[in-house]
């Protein structure tokens, strides 16, 4: 078990996940403390239960469903203090799956989505606050090209900030700063996977090439499984790697340009 832990990770996410919510623009429907009705349902036939409105979820239930699809699908307890909290943040807010591969970029192993033992040895000799900045900065990336953007994103945005700087501080990298209530606008699902139409002035020019590249990524993760039936489709996978890689660099390069990142 890490300094962080479960119970500490949760009461962090309950803040930003607290309530219900069932927000016409958000994908994911009828939600409690961050809990979906599709999830909760799916909990209590598994329990053997009857399904009932997510709103009357119990709280040992909310704890069960959130350590079980979230933390223990990440091996957070096998993470840094820290990393643990920023990687189970990121796999409630857009899928522990999306979560892993974000990770598992950010160390250059395969990106399949499922955190094992050549992502955790992957670990060893790696800064906790470098892994968490990368992750975030992934997160926040793939968070600016959805649809939904324009609705949740003031939302989205402070809620990674407050992530990163928690995660750093349990990581002994900084000092924490108090998350505050987001009225449930920090919540993404990650079915909810659509380009946004609208740019954010310069600020999104600068940073649309490492959208893009984030964007090329997932749907080379997508194809991969299908390269080996086709020799075409091989080459569209080569390409979209070529290409992710071009624009994440392009990306950077803007970026230190414009003064946003030291070179």
């Amino acid at each position: 078990m890490t300094a962080s832990g479960f119970d500490g990770a949760l009461k962090r996410v309950l803040v930003h996940e607290d309530g219900y919510a069932d927000h016409p623009a958000d994908p994911g429907g009828a939600t409690m403390q961050g809990i979906t009705q599709r999830v909760y349902d799916g909990w209590r036939r598994r329990h053997g239960q009857p399904a009932r409105p997510v709103r009357r979820i119990a709280p040992d239930e909310m704890a069960a469903i959130y350590r079980r699809q979230y933390w223990d699908a990440v091996r957070a307890d096998d993470l840094p203090a820290g990393l643990d909290y920023a990687l189970f943040d990121a796999a409630v807010n857009s899928g522990p799956a999306q979560a892993a591969k974000w990770l598992q970029r950010t160390l250059g192993v395969t990106a399949d989505g499922q955190v094992g033992e050549a992502t955790l040895v992957a670990l060893d000799g790696r800064a906790p606050a470098q892994l968490i900045d990368a992750l975030c900065d992934r997160r926040l990336a793939m968070l600016r090209s959805l649809r939904t953007f324009p609705t949740f994103g003031a939302g989205w945005t402070r809620r990674v900030a407050e992530v990163r700087a928690a995660a750093k501080a349990l990581a002994g990298a900084a000092t924490p700063e108090p998350a505050r209530e987001t009225g449930g606008a920090a919540r993404a699902r990650p079915a909810d996977t659509r380009l946004a139409r609208t740019a954010d002035g310069a600020g999104g020019l600068i940073s649309g090439a490492g959208v893009l590249g984030a964007v090329v990524a997932e749907q080379a993760d997508r194809l991969a499984p299908l390269a080996s039936f086709a020799e075409p489709l091989k080459w569209l996978f080569a390409a979209l790697m070529l290409a992710g890689v071009a624009l994440t660099l392009r990306g950077a390069l803007a970026r230190i340009g414009a003064g946003e990142v030291a070179p």
